[in-house]
């Protein structure tokens, strides 16, 4: 049988025959498809090893933040939240052999900044060594450990560094809130001449010192050592005498993020009243004193103070005593001289008195540090003779002491309220008035228990928090917007503000006297004078 010939082999055929095309191609484009994938594989490591890293960055950062209180010890307290493990990290994209925790026990580089704009810039910083500096550090910056990813799958094309870092930057975001109402104008700020700029004032060294200030405007003026009202809540007086009386004033808050001082706005003119509704606190109420009830105007536990009241007067929701207000009595405490009263001059009721050079005289404060500050040297002999007899070891006493000041005896006399407290006097006899009744407790309040004490988060009712300004400077005249807030003080309120005759030397009834207790620690948990509050949240800046 004859074999089929085989079709001759033609060039044209072989040219045009597609068989085994694809694989062809595909062999050809093979590297360079591998290596785009392990591009692509090994770029989304490092992608989500920079996100992890940045994380640990903001984390680091921000609680480094929350500790910038501009306190003593802030940058070490900062340094430690950072490092100390409060904030941990973990990184499932690097593969060089190390933990997967993010590591800022040691972190690169920690600084800190004065301002935001030098934040941003990164210009003009702090170095984490400069703990002296925890007053001007209001931005941190970290840079955490640089990591590694080996490469997966893309050893030999190396198209992609597998080395990163992370920075942050964040700062403490704060708010002031339930501004106290009470500002006072600089006692040191020049009285005459131009004045240019903020001039400071001397708190440390007036610590226990006593201060007389008058109302500001009219033929005080607004010039060193009067005192005003701020503008709290809404506008006008009703406002004023809330936040004065209350144990929990209004207010809003005032934003402090970027800035250095708060800015206030004054009140127009003079609060008729004011000082009433501050003598709630002494237990002395009227009808212009407590404002829309008297439910929120506590007396302070201790409302020890110079004054009396009729014996028959009486009790009255609103006044206590109908008809009669509290009053000096016949022998108040009057010295005649810089020095200590003798022990034989009667004292008819001794509240924390004055400093002697003030209860002298205040229009010619002889040895005062000048005309609105006392020097901190009051009768603590005929007060501590007055109330607990003349055999009281008062100097040898740990919480009293030769220095004693006024609000350290107020808070000694809380403190041994079943013991101290208990006075040797019995009464006033032959004049017809005595202090609150019985007269062994006239520390206790008689006119408000009624009211119920202050809650324990209200702060003391016998300390204020008050604003001074450089009135001059910043030319206050009644209602004022946007006034810096040079410095808050604690204040304890000496006396009652009442109509003292004595040939118009001592103060009328919108005259105020406190002692200087300190410069104001504005906190998360309110300051010593409990409305001024600072509400503090960390943010990130870059």
């Amino acid at each position: 049988m004859e074999q089929p010939k085989e079709k001759p082999f033609k060039a044209k055929r072989f040219w045009r025959n597609q068989d085994g095309a694809v694989a062809a191609t595909y062999a050809l484009a093979l590297i360079p498809i591998i290596a785009l994938a392990g591009l692509a594989f090994d770029y989304t490591r490092l992608a989500g090893m920079d996100t992890e890293l940045q994380n640990a960055a903001d984390q680091a950062a921000l609680a480094g933040a929350t500790q910038l209180d501009r306190q003593s010890g802030a940058i070490d307290r900062a340094i430690a939240a950072i490092q100390g493990g409060l904030v941990q990290n973990s990184t499932f994209f690097a593969n060089d052999s190390a933990d997967q925790t993010v590591d800022v026990s040691e972190a690169t580089q920690i600084v800190f900044y004065r301002n935001r704009a030098d934040a941003e810039a990164g210009t003009n910083p702090i170095a984490a060594t400069d703990t002296g500096l925890f007053a001007d550090a209001r931005f941190v910056e970290v840079t955490v450990d640089t990591r590694a990813a080996n490469y997966a799958l893309t050893p030999i094309v190396g198209a992609v560094s597998g080395s990163l870092n992370a920075q942050a930057v964040a700062g403490l975001g704060s708010a002031v809130c339930r501004i106290p109402p009470l500002m006072v104008c600089n006692p040191d700020e020049p009285e005459s001449g131009t004045v240019t700029t903020e001039t400071p004032i001397d708190i440390t060294g007036r610590i226990g010192d006593g201060l007389l200030t008058k109302p500001g405007g009219g033929s005080n003026g607004w010039g060193p050592g009067v005192y005003g009202y701020l503008r709290v809540g809404g506008a006008g007086a009703n406002e004023v005498r809330r936040a004065l009386g209350w144990n929990g004033p209004p207010g809003d808050c005032i934003s402090q993020d970027g800035v250095d001082q708060i800015t206030v706005d004054t009140e127009t003119g003079n609060i008729a009243n004011g000082p009433a509704a501050i003598n709630t606190r002494f237990d002395i109420y009227n009808s212009n004193g407590c404002v829309d009830g008297d439910a929120n105007c506590s007396p302070a536990f201790n409302v020890r103070k110079d004054l009396v009241r009729p014996v028959a007067s009486p009790v009255d929701d609103k006044t206590c005593a109908i008809n009669s207000d509290w009053e000096e009595p016949i022998n108040p405490y009057r010295p005649t001289d810089l020095n200590p009263l003798p022990s034989t001059t009667p004292i008819g009721s001794m509240g924390h008195p004055r400093d002697i050079c003030h209860a002298l005289e205040d229009g010619q404060p002889g040895n005062c540090k000048d005309d609105f500050f006392g020097n901190g040297v009051w009768d603590r002999a005929a007060y501590f003779r007055t109330h607990y007899g003349s055999a009281f070891n008062w100097q040898g006493i740990g919480a009293l002491g030769p220095n004693v000041t006024r609000y350290e005896t107020y808070l000694y006399e809380i403190d041994n309220a079943g013991s101290a407290l208990v006075d040797t006097a019995t009464g006033i006899p032959g004049n017809g008035m005595q202090p609150p009744t019985p007269a062994t407790t006239r520390n206790q309040a008689v006119c408000g228990p009624a009211l119920g004490a202050p809650a324990t988060t209200t702060g003391d009712r016998r300390v204020m928090s008050v604003a001074v300004i450089n009135c001059r400077l910043h030319n206050v005249q009644g209602f004022t917007p946007d006034l810096p807030v040079l410095t808050w003080i604690d204040v304890f309120l000496v006396q009652p503000s009442l109509d003292r005759p004595n040939d118009g030397k001592f103060t009328g009834k919108d005259d105020i006297y406190v002692e200087i207790i300190g410069e104001t620690v504005i906190s998360g948990s309110g300051s010593l004078g409990g409305p001024l509050v600072r509400r503090d949240q960390p943010y990130l800046v870059r």
